[in-house]
């Protein structure tokens, strides 16, 4: 069975437009390389609601569920508490939290207080999620990883719980890079998307001063199915007039041809 995933992006900054999420494609490239299929991603406003409802709605539809956000010492970081009703669990303040961050603090000027000590606050029935960057950890509950929203921090926290995921096998990929338009091979990958139903296939048109053309990035668990689909793919743009490779790979591939 494939282990698939979805990504909680929470935070009203982020709807604003104030903080610009980097999480999501983070996470994404990390849970490619593992084998796990990243489903979706939804960014929602600090809302209890919301994020209880989403929270119940991804833990219930996916192998693995991580969120970024709302785990800080402010007054609207309210993940936590929405975490804990999902889950229909109490809160508390755990002990090995408060050591953590009481070392974290100690000889610094900043005051360990109440609004700090709320960072050691986590559902019944979670463990905690190392925090190599900051002291205050994440935790997981369940099938869900909760983590903070500042990506170097998100970016430690994951890091430590790679050993708790089982993948699956890795997708590869093939990009046929071409000088033809979309428009004029859009049919035909339809086609090919139906003919190799194993193999997803994304088409991506470039622009570059004195030519334009498309690249087209195939992804598939079969090798033969995706050679195969490459270079039907490839014959189609020579019958249509046009020039075409083959790269291994799924960077979008633009060079002259």
């Amino acid at each position: 069975m494939v282990a698939t995933a979805g990504i909680i992006i929470i935070g009203d900054e982020i709807l604003s437009g104030r903080t610009k999420d980097t999480n999501i494609n983070w996470i994404a490239c990390k849970l490619d390389h593992l084998g796990i299929r990243l489903k979706e991603a939804r960014i929602i406003p600090d809302k209890s609601d919301t994020i209880i409802k989403t929270i119940q709605a991804f833990t219930g539809q996916y192998t693995y569920v991580f969120s970024c956000g709302g785990i800080g010492p402010t007054h609207d970081d309210i993940t936590t508490e929405c975490v804990a009703k999902a889950f229909n669990q109490k809160l508390y303040k755990d002990a090995e939290a408060m050591r953590r961050l009481k070392l974290h603090y100690e000889g610094t000027n900043v005051e360990f207080n109440e609004a700090r000590q709320k960072m050691a606050i986590v559902p019944t029935n979670s463990k905690l999620i190392d925090n190599p960057v900051s002291a205050a950890p994440g935790y997981r509950i369940e099938n869900l990883f909760v983590f903070a929203g500042v990506p170097k921090i998100m970016w430690g926290m994951f890091d430590s719980i790679l050993t708790e995921l089982t993948g699956g096998k890795k997708l590869k990929s093939k990009t046929v890079s071409s000088n033809v338009g979309e428009g004029l091979i859009a049919k035909d990958l339809e086609k090919i998307e139906n003919d190799f139903f194993n193999v997803k296939i994304g088409s991506y048109p470039y622009f570059k001063p004195g030519s334009f053309g498309t690249s087209i990035v195939l992804k598939s668990e079969d090798e033969i199915s995706l050679q195969k689909a490459a270079e039907a793919i490839l014959e189609i743009i020579i019958k249509l007039g046009g020039k075409g490779k083959i790269f291994d790979g799924n960077e979008i591939d633009d060079r002259s041809l």
